[in-house]
């Protein structure tokens, strides 16, 4: 099953990458010569018009063979106009890039319908309130739903949670309902020092509550949800941008990194719990794999749009043998950072979860 989901998932977002470039190729008048899932054998294939489409024997990744592509490639006199390497600098850019754009444009249309369709969510019914702290002190009892904090509408804890963590010793108003009678309390969130998801020290308000663990389904109109969708996939833009950072400082530990064989275990994993985890794993997934490609390495889109940037900027391109060094440096970085993510996965399987080597 963990495998099957694994399949399921890669092949999906592989598919919307390799499309991305595929479509602003065919839209640009670039002939795609291949568009294929997977590297290696042939596994299944067919062709039609210019284009073969295939799926390959090694599932992790893909690619489009555009006209021109490869360096010293023999053109046909009467395509010469239409090869890849002949276009203009922006179109070239404009291809490379819509990989990694339509991963992330995927994830915000994936959070979109699950919104639409309907998420869970905790809802702000208070569980139990802790002595000694603001809520008690203020009269909160458990049953209370809170409905809004300062003027804005409450649906999820996690709202709430985020309005009161943001304001440690301001004053608050909440709004709830207890009985069916509304309320309104005016309180002011302890200031407390805790571990943030990257272990660091961040300072946040606390008032003393715990959930009720009351679950409903929240969906919002098409307008609403798209709002959400959108926002919630910049969210996790910025989270992965800023974990690769925190990453390369060493903030968050190296074996930390995962590799295929944590995206297998976790495919699985989501898939067991349902629909909709599996589909916020893809969209979270396809961010990733869209952030990760635009970084500068060398054989990633990342790393032709900086020789593309730099051929724009010199107004012509660099040589062949430095594209062709640089490559080789790319792909050897890339291959460090794959054993390195599959030797984490070994440990973590030999080791069990939550258990650093």
């Amino acid at each position: 099953m963990q495998f099957i989901s694994a399949i399921v998932l890669l092949g999906i977002l592989i598919f919307v990458h390799e499309l991305g470039h595929f479509l602003f190729a065919k839209l640009l008048g670039i002939p795609v010569l291949k568009f294929s899932l997977g590297f290696g054998p042939r596994i299944i294939g067919f062709r039609r018009g210019e284009t073969e489409y295939q799926i390959a024997a090694v599932p992790l990744g893909g690619f489009v063979k555009m006209l021109g592509e490869e360096p010293g490639e023999e053109l046909p006199e009467e395509e010469r106009n239409r090869a890849f390497n002949v276009q203009a600098v922006w179109k070239r850019m404009t291809v490379v890039a819509a990989g990694p754009f339509f991963n992330v444009a995927f994830a915000a249309v994936l959070f979109s319908i699950l919104m639409m369709t309907g998420l869970p969510a905790l809802t702000p019914t208070v569980g139990t309130v802790m002595e000694n702290t603001p809520a008690e002190r203020a009269g909160l009892m458990s049953g209370d739903r809170i409905t809004a904090i300062d003027g804005m509408e409450i649906k999820r804890w996690n709202e709430m949670t985020e309005l009161i963590h943001a304001r440690p010793e301001k004053e608050i108003i909440l709004e709830l309902k207890r009985s069916g009678e509304r309320l309104t309390i005016h309180l002011t969130p302890e200031s407390k020092t805790m571990k943030n998801i990257f272990g660091e020290d961040r300072r946040i308000g606390l008032i003393g509550i715990t959930p009720a663990e009351e679950v409903e389904t929240v969906s919002m109109p098409f307008t609403q949800a798209v709002a959400w969708g959108t926002g919630e996939t910049w969210h996790w833009c910025k989270l992965t941008v800023v974990s690769i950072v925190k990453l390369i400082q060493r903030v968050i530990p190296a074996d930390n990194l995962g590799g295929p064989i944590m995206i297998v275990q976790m495919a699985g994993q989501q898939a067991a719990r349902g629909a909709v985890n599996f589909f916020m794993f893809m969209a979270i997934i396809s961010i990733n794999l869209g952030i990760l490609n635009i970084f500068p390495i060398p054989i990633l889109d990342g790393g032709h749009l900086v020789f593309m940037t730099i051929e724009a900027v010199r107004g012509k391109p660099l040589s062949p043998r430095t594209l062709e060094l640089a490559q080789r440096a790319g792909l050897l970085i890339i291959l460090g950072i794959m054993v390195f993510a599959i030797y984490n996965d070994i440990l973590r399987v030999i080791t069990g979860p939550g258990v650093s080597p």
